[in-house]
């Protein structure tokens, strides 16, 4: 996949880090990094393929998500299918597929899963809640979006490839960003974008990489990220808790706040909502960057 006209660049690579210089070059001043060597000990890394997972959950039934934009139907987060998960991962292999597992608690459905993984050492204060998989098909992708909580995430990647796109909190203002939510337009294609119909993402700097079985990557607070499954895979989060108040203070406001007020906003007035929030997406940061078309 092509990004001459993006300004991204690649994410740093490292085999392994020390807990003390983890936090001084990455956590400290929030910037992502991809870590080879983390979880070679994990017995994930070595068993952690379809086969397995379709061994040990395949009887589980399973939410799936596709590419279809938000839309008045459908609340915050609700699944647009269903399946065994066996039958999933057949449909995985067999060749690609729109359909995702996003956010979902497998290890509390097949707690023996959880015996393959641990919390890094690595002084990021986790959230001890069990960890979050998600599995793409061959081509799929994850809308362009930033994390409701502003967790630090651990992102560790099993199978396959993977193309993960991020934006700092500071580019934002150049991404489209909806309001009242955590997405840029779902009309963007950041593989290949439309310059003509949004300008302003020719200003947006951010980071791209390709994440392999076993590699992990640190997303700091905020960050938004694009996923893109070059084969169908899965991956697994770790989510440590926001190290600022004002970080802190907007997943708050977020949580018990924002999603409530959309959700009702929703149901008060449908697509109309929908419709008002993607037109003010491209008004709000056409005003801040100057653009007029």
């Amino acid at each position: 996949m092509k990004h001459e006209q993006m300004k991204l660049k690649q994410i740093p690579r490292i085999q392994r880090i020390s807990k003390s210089d983890f936090l001084r070059d990455y956590v400290q001043p929030q910037k992502p990094v991809v870590i080879e060597e983390l979880i070679e000990d994990w017995p994930a890394y070595k068993k952690w393929n379809f086969d397995y997972i379709k061994e040990l959950a395949g009887d589980k039934t399973v939410p799936l998500y596709d590419d279809r934009p938000i839309s008045s139907k459908y609340k915050f987060n609700e699944a647009h299918a269903e399946m065994k998960m066996s039958e999933y991962i057949d449909h995985l292999k067999s060749g690609p597929t729109n359909y995702r597992i996003f956010l979902y608690h497998l290890m509390k459905e097949v707690p023996r899963l959880q015996k393959d993984f641990k919390f890094p050492d690595i002084g990021l204060r986790f959230l001890r809640q069990l960890p979050m998989l998600f599995f793409g098909g061959q081509n799929s992708s994850v809308f362009m979006h930033y994390d409701i909580d502003y967790a630090n995430i651990l992102h560790f990647h099993f199978q396959g490839k993977k193309q993960c796109i991020l934006f700092p909190p500071s580019e934002s203002k150049h991404l489209y960003k909806v309001p009242h939510a955590l997405i840029a337009r779902e009309d963007i294609n950041f593989n290949d974008p439309d310059y003509e119909k949004f300008p302003a993402l020719k200003k947006a700097e951010g980071y791209i990489t390709e994440l392999n079985h076993g590699d992990t990557l640190y997303m700091p607070e905020g960050y938004w990220h694009h996923m893109t499954y070059l084969t169908a895979g899965f991956s697994m989060s770790l989510r440590a808790t926001p190290r600022t108040l004002t970080n802190f203070s907007k997943a708050v406001y977020n949580l018990i706040f924002m999603r409530y007020f959309d959700n009702y906003m929703r149901k008060l007035r449908g697509q109309k909502w929908i419709d008002y929030k993607n037109e003010q997406a491209i008004k709000r940061t056409h005003k801040k960057n100057d653009i007029s078309l």
